[in-house]
C-alpha cells in the first residue's frame, strides 16, 4: 500500500481552483504589509499555474502541449519558492504564514503524487 495517492486526475482538480485562489486570496488577505512582493508573487503565480493548466497533458488541460511532468516540476519549483519567500524577500505575519502554508501544500502533493508510468488520463 503506498501513500502517494494524488492521481494525474486528482491534480488536475486541484489546478484550476488552487490558480484561482492564489489570484484572489492575497487581496482577500491584504498581503503585502511586510513587502509589496508577497501580493503580486501570489498573483502573478496564480496567472502562470492557471496558464501552466490549461496547457498541461491531463484530462482537464485545453491544450494539451505540455507534459504532466513538467508540470509536476514547475508544482514543486513553486513550492520550494514559496517556502524561500519570507526569508528571501522579508516576508513577516501573515504575509510569511500565507507562503509558508502554501509552499508546504503544493510540497506536500507533489510527493504524494502517484509515479507517471502507467496513469492514462
Amino acid at each position: 500500500m503506498s501513500v502517494r495517492f494524488v492521481t494525474r486526475n486528482i491534480h488536475a482538480y486541484l489546478d484550476y481552483p488552487v490558480a484561482i485562489a492564489l489570484m484572489t486570496l492575497p487581496f482577500l488577505l491584504g498581503l503585502g504589509q511586510s513587502n509589496p512582493l508577497a501580493l503580486w508573487l501570489s498573483v502573478v503565480t496564480g496567472v502562470a499555474a492557471f496558464v501552466l493548466t490549461v496547457l498541461t497533458d491531463h484530462h482537464l488541460g485545453i491544450w494539451r502541449v505540455l507534459p504532466y511532468k513538467f508540470h509536476l516540476a514547475v508544482d514543486l519549483l513553486v513550492g520550494v519558492t514559496f517556502l524561500a519567500a519570507p526569508s528571501l524577500f522579508g516576508f513577516s505575519g501573515v504575509d510569511a504564514v500565507f507562503y509558508w502554508l502554501n509552499g508546504a501544500a503544493v510540497v506536500a502533493v507533489i510527493s504524494l503524487s502517484t509515479p507517471e508510468e502507467g496513469v492514462t488520463a
